[in-house]
């Protein structure tokens, strides 16, 4: 029966059996959903009647008395008091913390809050997975159904009640949306008490879940309970760039995680001198380019629209030449002797090839070629490879072919050939001569 109950909402300690305040245990499970640690459980003098913290599913927390005094603990699954009928939730806080709590989410009248019936019975867990596992069905019917009424709204999450009889549809609109047609297709469909509830980006991303840049979950969707509004003016403290694909989430609204840090940006940036500063030296006027609030240091530029001669300096020094160009005296350069010294001691080395662009590239290995069975050996393969030694008798046979240009002079030396008719007529003249003569 524990072990079932624990499935529900994956909470408790599977190794003492305990709530989600077991402590010593080597085997306990990470914490859930929007848990804080109840630093005040080994105080006494906790009152049993008092509020309890119950969460639902995904980011849906209620607050609800506990009148008869059921010792519970944190990690319980109990049935709570709902409209109609009753619902299953899991204790997430118990004793005077649910006070600060409450004050928080903006509730100031705990008579007004409803009552804890019991913890949960094997019928009513069964009931309550029934009920839960029709609700990815039921969304992407309800989806359809919105899609053939024309509305522009975007259903986002479905949650059933615990016994079964209610369903809550979360939805996205950017304008008024007239859904009353929209409910009566809805009841007559999944037979059940319906309740829409509008929610915003960051809400539907807190409700469906998911991985951030930095690698952790969503942390609307792990302990964030009240979202507090982002401008870009965070962004600029922290000397960010403009990029709204780097500096939107999951929701493409604004990261929520901008706010954790600007006041320890805004503190920092007050030991950091000023950007209208202008630092006078004998040669030229500095101006300030940009500034690493991390590293408390500063680069300057000798012009103002662009990077030219940019130097980088501590924070102390830029205030050390602040003071002086007061006095009206211009120091020689911004860096003194020892950075110069340091900058040019620093040289640049490759240690480990983290630069090398094939340095996660596995290096692939040549595949030997498989031999035939019938193939000689490698001293009988040198063997046949050595070439026979020529006899001097026989020529060589380089001589017997003739180079290219021969070959192309072939047909000229046979034009050539077609001259002894004029030689034989330039030859008969000497002969005829000879005869006259007789």
């Amino acid at each position: 029966m524990e072990d079932k109950e624990r499935g529900v909402f994956s909470s408790g300690c599977p190794g003492c059996h305990k709530g989600g305040d077991c402590v010593g245990c080597a085997k306990r499970e990470p914490r859930g959903k929007l848990l804080a640690t109840n630093w005040l459980a080994d105080i006494p003098g906790t009152d049993p009647k008092g509020v309890v913290e119950v969460l639902f599913k995904n980011t849906r927390v209620g607050f609800f008395s506990n009148p008869s005094g059921i010792p519970l603990k944190i990690g319980d699954i109990v049935a709570v008091e709902a409209s109609p009928g009753h619902d299953i939730g899991r204790v997430t806080m118990i004793g005077p913390l649910v006070a600060l709590q409450m004050k928080k989410s903006g509730l100031r009248n705990p008579a007004e809050l409803k009552k804890v019936f019991r913890i949960a019975r094997p019928a009513d867990i069964e009931k309550f997975e029934e009920a839960r596992a029709r609700e990815h069905s039921t969304m992407i019917k309800a989806r359809q159904i919105a899609e053939e009424l024309g509305l522009a709204m975007k259903i986002g999450d479905v949650e059933y009640q615990g016994d079964g009889g209610k369903a809550i549809f979360y939805y996205i609109a950017d304008e008024r949306v007239d859904f009353r047609k929209l409910i009566r297709v809805l009841a007559d469909t999944f037979k059940v008490r319906i309740e829409m509830k509008q929610i915003g980006a960051r809400q539907e991303a807190g409700r469906i879940g998911g991985i951030g840049p930095c690698g952790r979950p969503l942390c609307c969707s792990s302990w964030m309970s009240k979202f507090v509004s982002v401008g870009t003016g965070a962004a600029r403290v922290q000397d960010l760039s403009m990029n709204p694909q780097k500096l939107a989430g999951q929701c493409a609204k604004l990261k929520c995680c901008l706010n954790f840090e600007i006041d320890a940006y805004a503190e920092a940036q007050k030991q950091l001198p000023g950007k209208d500063m202008i630092l006078e030296t004998k040669d030229a006027s500095y101006y300030l380019f940009k500034t690493d609030i991390l590293t408390r240091t500063v680069t300057y530029s000798t012009d103002k629209g662009i990077p030219a001669n940019l130097v980088t300096i501590d924070a102390s020094r830029a205030f050390e030449i602040i003071a002086l160009n007061k006095q009206g005296i211009r120091v020689d350069s911004l860096r003194t002797d020892d950075d110069e010294e340091e900058t040019e001691n620093k040289e640049y080395g490759d240690i480990i090839g983290q630069d090398s662009l094939t340095r996660f590239d596995k290096a692939k290995k040549k595949k030997k070629k498989k031999k035939p069975a019938n193939a000689p050996a490698p001293q009988q393969q040198q063997k046949q490879a050595k070439p026979k030694p020529q006899q001097p008798n026989q020529p060589r046979q380089r001589q017997k072919q003739q180079p290219a240009g021969q070959q192309g002079q072939a047909p000229q030396q046979q034009k050539q050939g077609a001259q002894p008719p004029q030689q034989q007529k330039q030859g008969a003249q000497p002969n005829q001569k000879k005869k006259h003569k007789q």
